[in-house]
């Protein structure tokens, strides 16, 4: 009998049970997202005089969208207990390799974009294979690929920005009822996270191998091809990130993307993703964008200075990750969750 089998029980009882305190997890921490954003809306828009607008909303929604992309990917390398540090200077290469061949090299915009696209996908499967095929944890095989893309950026475009113009500039400005097609795009990102994740095999498989891998491999799971997966995915998603900030500054800077790794972790974090893997929620962490993107716009309007955001900004994650760790242990100690 296959290892899952015997932890869950016969005739799937404690299967539905444990399915059952999943879910009721899940739509606590969704509950506690909205209510933490709730809050923050409502203080900042008593304590300033512009933010409860229309036009701050609006600002808000189109600023997010490579953040919530790069955020998306983040996830799912988390809930496999992984980590991917290369996401921003990914993002960079990627938005360097799109500015030059279209700037320099007059390359049409389909094949760019693909070369754009591609080049996430080929970054995200070094650091799986590396990562997998010598078992080198991925913070150290993501930390090398940081430096190597960045350095890959500066060579690609001469360490200048690629001014491209109307050819790319046509994407951020196309809206829909004042948001933008980028924004629209995010949210779809999220949405398809968010049914891969809980609809189908992959997801499910995903989260059994961050959950326990040893025992997803003697289950059947082909781990390793998952796992390559999964920072493939990554790359694309930080690739796709990269054409869209390129779209809103009709040019690609080779410093694109710096600390955007952070943010995302933040973001995943705050949205209750697990840190130990196999746990986490898409839709959760668009939550999480969304507080530190309000969090961020409402200090700007009460006139705080840039270091007392970060300042502030890095207690929230602190506090998340303190928060997680009490998840974690409260989870691994509760009745219905130990096997018997």
């Amino acid at each position: 009998m296959r290892p899952f089998e015997t932890a869950w029980g016969e005739g799937g009882t404690r299967l539905n049970c444990i399915g059952a305190s999943n879910l009721r997890r899940t739509l606590a921490e969704f509950l506690g997202l909205a209510l933490v954003l709730a809050v923050l809306v409502v203080v900042f828009s008593l304590t300033t005089r512009h933010f409860f607008t229309a036009t701050t909303f609006r600002t808000v929604a189109n600023q997010i969208p490579a953040a919530v992309i790069v955020a998306v990917g983040m996830t799912f390398v988390l809930i496999i207990a992984g980590i991917d540090l290369s996401v921003g200077s990914v993002l960079g290469l990627s938005g360097s390799m799109l500015g030059t061949l279209m700037a320099r090299h007059g390359w049409p915009i389909a094949p760019a974009v693909a070369a754009c696209l591609g080049t996430g996908v080929v970054c995200g499967l070094v650091n799986g294979l590396v990562s997998t095929r010598w078992r080198i944890p991925s913070f150290i095989v993501t930390l090398g690929m940081l430096e190597a893309a960045r350095g890959g950026a500066y060579l690609v475009s001469d360490s200048r920005t690629q001014y491209i113009g109307a050819p790319i500039e046509g994407l951020a400005n196309a809206s829909i009822a004042g948001l933008s097609v980028p924004f629209m795009l995010a949210v779809a990102t999220v949405i398809v996270g968010q049914v891969v994740l809980s609809r189908t095999v992959a997801g499910r498989h995903a989260i059994a191998v961050g959950a326990n891998e040893e025992g997803a491999r003697l289950s059947g799971i082909s781990v390793m091809p998952l796992k390559v997966a999964v920072f493939a995915a990554c790359g694309m998603l930080a690739a796709l990130a990269a054409l869209i900030d390129t779209s809103r500054l009709a040019s690609a800077d080779p410093n694109a993307g710096s600390g955007f790794e952070l943010q995302a972790i933040a973001a995943v974090v705050i949205g209750g993703t697990s840190l130990m893997g196999g746990r986490g929620s898409v839709v959760n962490t668009f939550f999480g964008v969304l507080i530190i993107a309000v969090l961020g716009a409402g200090l700007a309007q009460l006139g705080v200075q840039e270091p007392t955001k970060k300042l502030i900004t890095g207690c929230v994650i602190v506090i998340a990750v303190i928060l997680d760790a009490y998840r974690h242990r409260l989870h691994r100690t509760s009745p219905r969750t130990a096997q018997p």
